[in-house]
Parts: structure tokens; C-alpha cells; sequence
């Protein structure tokens, strides 16, 4: 007998992680009452989420002044400061991941947005970040761009754990999936334990909402309203359709049998922007075996607060998501546009956003060396 919603949504086969990262969080111990409490079982991070801890917090005053002291560049210091949490943030979920043999307990950090076109660049970024970390649960997100796909197979390929970010297309899902897969396969040939790479694939959901949602608004009809708020949700469930078929085909499960894991689809964008729509429809409505959905601390508070979980809520549905997909075509709404558009914008959010970092980031170190000379 369960005794809370996010403890039935964890007994329904969802691992449940936190979107959010910061010093203050790991320092005040917040996160016992979230692991204890509401069952998170993992942490993600993306560039927006270190610009706002940067910005909001003064608990990395003493490292920064450290860093200012040894003559850290901007970079460098951006790098330091976010391992740095990952890896407390690793250590806080060490014990979830070894119950979970790894599946879970894990802790994001994702590439600089910058090298998103840039397929070399990547794949030694997340070496980098993989051997600066030090810790069996990371997870190093890399985007599912064209350029991503080979570097997400040749960091696999390494031995290294990889959360694929910022899917917002059935078509770019199947290339993943063919990326983790040929990963797992040159990782076997590298003499790699299958056993121990574990991956996620994170793909986006409210944004899908809110792109589609105004081009209906637009168009005006009663049948374009109609299918407002209906289209991130049936996305998504497609998108756990291909998971099904992809990871029950006979090139998977000859990669099963050498101990590999299925790449797990992870609901991302899970907070509600229209309010409108209920708040924990990215929740309740995407619930089925073995997914993650990481959401906002809104999110998680408002699914432990009234959130209803009546079992898997996913299969079964894809007659009627696919014509969900059909519908819009039909009125106009192109697919492919909506969902070129998210991915580019949502690299340049997180280039915008890495932007502001390294700013904020210089702006602290320059006042920490006026600082150090002023007490000189």
C-alpha cells in the first residue's frame, strides 16, 4: 500500500528526478526531504540551471575568491564551480544508485551549449567533465543534434554514461536510439563492461505545447482549438512507442545479452506553462514502466501535493496520439517546422544562458581579486 502520489507514480515504473541543481540545495540538506519524502532518485542539470544558482546564491563566494586567488580564467572557473556540485550531488545519491545498479541515483552535467554543432569538441568536453566529476553516476548530457549522434556513440563507445538532451522529434528519437546502440556496440569491441553504461533520452515535452498552441491560437478555429494542450503529450507517448519497438528488436537483444541496458525515454519539460492545463499533466499523463521524468521543484510539489497516478497511462494510446499528429497536420501545422524550430531555439536558450554565466561568473572573480587586493 502506497502512501503518496509519488510513491505510487515510483511504483508505476517512474524514476522520478529533480531538474534543479545548486550549492545552496546540496549545503542546506535539502534533499534528504526530497529523496525521503517525495522519492527523487536523481538530479538534472542544464546551463539555465547554473546561471540561476550562479546569480541567486553566495554560498560560492569562497570558492570563487579561491579560484580568483590562483588566477582561474572565466572558463575554468565555470568548469570547476559546476563539477564541483555534480560531484556532491553524486555523492548525495551514491546509495540510490547502487540499489538500482546504477539506473538511478544519477546526477546530469551537460556540455558547453556551444560545441552543440561541433562533434570532436563534444566528445572531448565530455571526457573532460566525465574524468573532473570522478564519480560512477554521472551522466554527461549531450544534445541530440546531427553533430551529437556520433559524438553520443563515441563517448559510449568510451565507457561513459550519457544522457542524450534536447529531443524534440520522433525521427531525431530512432537516430538516438541507433546512436546509443552503435555506442554499446563499439564499447563491446573496446573491451567495455555493457553492464555498467547506462543512458537516458531526454525527450521535451511542454515546449512542443507551447510552439504548437500558438500557431492553433492563430489559425483560430474551433477545430484548432480543439487540439490545444493535446499535442506534447501525444508526442511523447509515440515517442515511448518507438522505445518499445526499437528495444525489443533482435539488434537489442543481441546487446542484452552482452548485459547492456536499455536506454530509458525521460520526460523533460514537464512544467506546465499554460495554466489553463492542468499542472501535472506532463506527469500523470506519461506514466509507464521504466521512464524518468524530471521535473521542476513546481512540478514535483504540485504532483505530491493533488497529483492522481491511475497506472500506465501510456500504452494503448497510439492509435489515438498518432491522430493527435494527423489532425495538425491537417490544419496546417507543420511537424517537422514545429520541431526544428524547438531544437534551435532551445541550443540558443542554453547558449544564452551559458552566455550569462561566464559573465556572471567574471564579474564575481574580478571583484574577488579587488577584494584580495584591498586586504593586501
Amino acid at each position: 500500500m502506497t502512501t503518496s502520489p509519488t510513491a505510487d507514480l515510483s511504483a508505476a515504473g517512474v524514476s522520478i528526478w529533480l531538474d534543479d541543481l545548486s550549492r545552496e540545495r546540496i549545503n542546506s540538506g535539502a534533499f534528504k526531504h526530497l529523496i525521503e519524502d517525495l522519492n527523487v532518485v536523481g538530479v538534472t542539470t542544464n546551463p539555465s540551471i547554473f546561471a540561476a544558482a550562479l546569480k541567486n546564491g553566495e554560498s560560492y563566494a569562497a570558492q570563487l575568491g579561491a579560484l580568483a586567488e590562483a588566477g582561474a580564467n572565466v572558463d575554468q572557473a565555470v568548469f570547476d564551480i559546476t563539477t564541483h556540485d555534480v560531484a556532491q550531488a553524486c555523492d548525495i545519491f551514491a546509495e540510490e544508485a547502487k540499489r538500482t545498479n546504477g539506473a538511478d541515483g544519477r546526477v546530469s552535467i551537460e556540455v558547453d551549449p556551444r560545441l552543440a554543432w561541433d562533434t570532436e569538441g563534444t566528445i572531448a568536453e565530455a571526457k573532460r567533465l566525465h574524468a573532473k566529476v570522478q564519480r560512477t553516476n554521472v551522466l554527461i548530457k549531450i544534445p541530440a543534434t546531427l553533430e551529437g549522434l556520433e559524438a553520443i556513440s563515441s563517448t559510449l563507445a568510451s565507457g561513459i554514461s550519457v544522457n542524450v538532451t534536447l529531443i524534440f522529434s520522433l525521427e531525431r528519437y530512432r537516430a538516438v536510439i541507433d546512436a546509443y546502440m552503435t555506442g554499446l556496440e563499439q564499447a563491446k569491441e573496446n573491451g567495455h563492461d555493457l553492464s555498467k553504461l547506462h543512458s537516458v533520452a531526454s525527450f521535451f515535452v511542454s515546449r512542443v505545447d507551447t510552439e504548437i498552441d500558438a500557431r492553433l491560437d492563430a489559425i483560430g478555429t474551433d477545430e484548432a482549438k480543439a487540439l490545444k494542450g493535446k499535442a506534447g503529450v501525444a508526442n511523447a507517448r509515440l515517442a515511448y512507442k518507438i522505445y518499445e519497438e526499437q528495444f525489443s528488436s533482435e539488434r537489442w537483444q543481441a546487446l542484452a545479452a552482452a548485459g547492456a541496458n536499455a536506454q530509458r525515454p525521460l520526460w523533460a519539460s514537464t512544467g506546465v506553462k499554460d495554466p489553463n492545463l492542468p499542472d501535472t499533466l506532463y506527469v500523470a499523463g506519461l506514466v509507464a514502466p521504466n521512464v524518468v521524468n524530471t521535473m521542476p521543484e513546481k512540478t514535483l510539489e504540485a504532483m505530491a501535493d493533488h497529483g492522481v497516478v491511475t497506472g500506465d497511462t501510456i500504452t494503448g494510446t497510439y492509435d489515438e496520439s498518432n491522430q493527435v499528429l494527423n489532425e495538425l497536420r491537417a490544419i496546417g501545422v507543420s511537424y517537422e517546422d514545429v520541431v526544428q524550430k524547438l531544437e534551435t531555439e532551445g541550443l540558443d536558450k542554453f547558449v544564452v544562458s551559458w552566455k550569462e554565466l561566464l559573465a556572471d561568473v567574471e564579474g564575481a572573480l574580478a571583484s574577488a581579486r579587488t577584494e584580495g587586493i584591498l586586504v593586501s
